[in-house]
């Protein structure tokens, strides 16, 4: 027994010298103070991009977790618990957005750092105070924005946070290659933009659902090249009317889906989504009233594509899947499923299976 806890103390003593105090700016601009590698860390959103930067070894120093985002993709989720049966341990801490998120869970957690999505930390308001009176420091990361200077720094963040600063400048540096070599080769070729609608398919064919303005999908398709429609109508995200649509008349149509839907004709992809079920779902929307008239049903210019793949350090795979459909000649050698594939083997403990793009 007591050479156990002399073994102990030592691994406690070893981990608290090797952590060092650090401070730095946040998303936001904000000047954080926190130790690194963080021993006690709550993940308040991009659960994937944390295991991808930290390595799954990170999750050893998650103490909580607002898991909603990852439970809203089920397979998903169920993958990581199969491979790693603690997370689903990992005490929950509410959402934000449904406005049960617990401030006194965090407190009572004793994190050393609180990290949070842009949108949550605006979401929680005056409680931020509250968490940072009880000597929790907040730091603010964001990939919703989906712009490279956000993705990057998040990354390096998130790189801090888990002391894999290294690692975290690799996938960095991979992302802003992608990146910054489509925006070339878009450059080069100095075509006309085609016009490009994304919508989150999850209310079927009878409703349009969710568009997406200067974020998430709607910046992964302009900085594709293309010309998003939705871009005049909405800021970040929201719907369009249906004429709206109509008299755009988009070149290209993306449907994006999660692995499950509450209606049977929304449209599904994602981890164990079989291509033809997901295929099924993407032709019901050619049956929308007044489509038959529009560019892309008429050219069979409709995709499909993974909910879950943007806003993410791995959506470069994204852009390269928007650059291809879009300039299939100037981005016939690009590969974007595979290079999605390809990020989980590098950086990920998990094989994802399934539909994750589709085309008609």
């Amino acid at each position: 027994m007591k050479k156990l806890f002399i073994t102990l103390l030592f691994a406690v003593m070893a981990s608290l010298s090797w952590a060092k105090q650090v401070t730095l700016d946040d998303v936001l601009g904000r000047e954080v103070t926190f130790n690194s590698p963080a021993q006690r860390v709550i993940v308040g959103f991009y659960p994937e991009d944390y295991m991808a930067i930290g390595t799954e070894a990170a999750y050893d120093n998650v103490v909580g977790m607002s898991k909603y985002i990852w439970q809203a993709r089920p397979a998903n989720w169920d993958m990581y618990v199969k491979h790693r049966p603690s997370l689903a341990d990992i005490p929950g801490i509410g959402r934000v957005d449904t406005k049960t998120f617990s401030v006194e869970k965090v407190i009572a957690l004793r994190p050393d750092v609180l990290l949070l999505a842009d949108w949550q930390f605006k979401g929680l308001g005056s409680d931020i105070e509250r968490i940072e009176q009880a000597g929790i420091p907040v730091l603010v990361v964001d990939y919703n924005a989906q712009t490279l200077e956000r993705h990057l720094k998040s990354t390096e963040l998130i790189g801090v946070v888990t002391g894999q600063q290294a690692r975290a400048a690799k996938i960095a540096k991979e992302y802003q290659d992608r990146v910054e070599g489509i925006s070339k080769r878009l450059a080069d070729a100095n075509l006309p933009k085609p016009k490009v609608y994304t919508e989150f398919g999850s209310m079927g064919p009878s409703e349009l659902s969710y568009t997406f303005g200067k974020n998430m999908w709607g910046a992964i398709s302009t900085m594709a090249g293309g010309d998003n429609i939705s871009a005049p109508f909405v800021e970040w995200w929201g719907k369009l009317n249906p004429e709206q649509v109509i008299a755009a008349n988009p070149d290209v149509i993306v449907m994006t889906g999660y692995e499950s839907a509450n209606s049977p004709d929304a449209m599904i992809m994602g981890q164990g989504v079989n291509k033809e079920d997901a295929l099924k779902r993407l032709q019901g929307f050619k049956q929308r009233t007044g489509w038959s008239s529009l560019s892309a049903v008429k050219n069979n210019m409709m995709f499909g594509a993974y909910h879950g793949a943007c806003r993410t350090i791995m959506d470069s795979a994204m852009i390269a899947f928007y650059a291809k459909v879009m300039y299939p000649d100037v981005f016939a050698d690009l590969e974007p499923e595979q290079a999605y594939f390809d990020f989980y083997q590098k950086y990920l403990p998990v094989t994802p299976e399934g539909t994750f793009i589709l085309s008609l």
